[in-house]
């Protein structure tokens, strides 16, 4: 198992990695709207679900991956009014490639953001 800390994606907020890679796959923790130095994105939708996936993409990299080695995400957004415009940018991201994935409303994400994504990918 190999813990992996990449200073292209915010560091934790709190006691875990941004991803662990063990047998071959690398399972992300759930990325919020955080810039890499630790700066939240202002409350626009657009705006933080892209830097998601930028830093999704950077600790998928940072761990041997890639957005088309994803197999499976989960979406937490805390808002369903916003599922439309996050599944735009989201298919952007990952363009002909589907990986499975859930989608689930919540009440709250940590610092208030409007949407997180974690990951499980293989490793190339």
């Amino acid at each position: 198992m190999k813990f992996i800390q990449t200073n292209k994606a915010p560091s934790a907020i709190g006691p875990y990695s941004q991803a662990v890679v063990a047998n071959g796959m690398v399972f992300t923790s759930g990325q919020i709207a955080l810039t890499s130095d630790g700066v939240m994105c202002e409350a626009d939708v657009v705006l933080q679900t892209k830097q998601v996936l930028a830093n999704l993409k950077a600790v998928l990299e940072a761990s041997g991956s890639s957005m088309g080695s994803v197999i499976k995400t989960t979406i937490f957004i805390s808002s369903m009014d916003d599922f439309a415009t996050i599944n735009e940018i989201y298919e952007e991201a990952f363009g002909s490639h589907k990986p499975v994935r859930s989608t689930v409303a919540v009440k709250t994400l940590p610092k208030n953001a409007l949407v997180e994504i974690d990951a499980v990918a293989l490793i190339k």
